[in-house]
Parts: structure tokens; C-alpha cells; sequence
């Protein structure tokens, strides 16, 4: 069999057990594409549960907008968002974000989101501090782009399944789904939050492999 049939046909299958298993997602957690950017910076190598704090000291301050935060002088910012961890460096990368932005958006994500997806991605990740996945999860999640994000959490069922090589970069692991799945950026949204669900709660470091609900599935693509 061709192996682009059998990619096709093993990603396809992989998220039908998944969304049977988990249900429908609904992610990411945020109430406007803004916040979602933010959010997308200050997860960066920390908990979502930290970053909520953060996102809840902005809120309270009735600074979450970016006129407010690309104004505000570095120290208080950093101050508001230290539950996330690392705040100095992730103001900076905010301050980074937020000069881009106003620059070039004047602010506002719907003027943003009118740019083509391949000039977009780049600008962003012309941004200091904004890598492929931070950029990514903006850009779908915020934007309601057809962009598929790769996390730590779909590269190790990825390659625990040998659908990837041990090691594959991030631009490799993304061409599958963009490849060989739609270009349907809720679909991708969905199969995205699902990897996330398998990552917590069974596809972990030291894996729950007997109670997976991928353990049915063929561990290999044929060649």
C-alpha cells in the first residue's frame, strides 16, 4: 500500500479513537484571541494552572488588552505575571510581541487574522522569543488558522507509534498533518487538545500503555 494512503489512514483513525474516547475539547481556554496570544507566550515551559494565575492578575488590573501592557513599564508587568514563571524573561517576550503587534496590527487581532497564513507565520516567528509551537498555537488558536501544532505531547505518541523518527523536527511532524489531513483548522483543533488529553493521562513519560486507548491501534506506517 502506498505509505501516503496509510498516513492518511492511521492519522484518521487516531483521532476517531480519540475523540470517541475523549469527546469534543472545545480548546484553548481563553475568552478573546488576545488573551489567547498571551496565554500562548506565558505557557512557554510552565503549567497551565500557572499561567491562569497570571492571566487572572491582568484581569483584575484591568490591563489585558495591548495598549495597556505594550505602555506599561517592565517591572509591573513582570510583578502581574510572575505565577507564570520565569517573568522577566517572559515580559520581555511579551514587550517583544506586544512592539510587533502595535506596529504592525495596530493592536488588533481581527486586522492580524486578514493576513495570509504563510507571511503571518513568519512574521511571528521573526519575533524574538516566539518559536514554532508559540507561534502556532497564536495562529490557530487565536486566529482560527489551518495550522497543526506539534507540542512534546504529540511528538511522543507520534514516535511511541513509529508514525515519526526519534528526533524528527518540528517542520517534518507538522508536514504529516498538514499533508495528508485536511486543511481544517477545527479539526486541527480538536486533534491538537486530544494529544494533549492522551499526554496527561496515559501517553506519559512512563506510560499507561495498557489502558490507552490506542493500544489497539498499529504501532507502525507501513513502508
Amino acid at each position: 500500500m502506498h505509505r501516503g494512503t496509510n498516513y492518511r489512514k492511521t492519522l484518521l483513525e487516531l483521532y476517531d479513537i480519540l475523540l470517541t474516547h475523549f469527546g469534543p475539547q472545545h480548546w484553548w481556554p481563553g475568552e478573546t484571541p488576545f488573551e489567547i496570544a498571551v496565554g500562548a507566550i506565558l505557557t512557554q515551559n510552565t503549567n497551565w494552572g500557572n499561567v491562569e494565575k497570571a492571566i487572572c492578575n491582568l484581569k483584575k488590573e484591568g490591563v489585558l488588552h495591548a495598549g495597556s501592557m505594550h505602555k506599561m513599564p517592565h517591572d509591573r508587568l513582570a510583578s502581574l505575571i510572575r505565577p507564570a514563571g520565569y517573568f522577566n524573561v517572559k515580559t520581555r517576550r511579551l514587550k517583544n510581541f506586544l512592539t510587533f503587534f502595535t506596529n504592525h496590527y495596530r493592536g488588533s487581532m481581527t486586522r492580524m487574522k486578514k493576513e495570509g497564513l504563510p507571511a503571518l507565520r513568519e512574521h511571528l516567528l521573526s519575533v524574538n522569543g516566539i518559536g514554532p509551537e508559540t507561534a502556532d498555537s497564536i495562529l490557530l488558536y487565536g486566529l482560527g488558522k489551518p495550522v497543526f501544532v506539534i507540542d512534546a505531547y504529540t511528538h511522543r505518541v507520534l514516535r511511541r507509534h513509529k508514525i515519526v523518527r526519534a528526533g524528527a523536527p518540528y517542520h517534518e511532524m507538522q508536514d504529516l498533518f498538514h499533508t495528508y489531513l485536511p486543511s481544517d483548522a477545527d479539526m486541527f483543533n480538536e486533534y491538537h487538545a486530544l494529544f494533549v488529553m492522551l499526554g496527561k493521562h496515559y501517553c506519559k513519560p512512563k506510560p499507561k500503555c495498557s489502558r490507552c486507548p490506542l493500544e489497539s491501534l498499529a504501532h507502525s506506517v507501513e513502508e
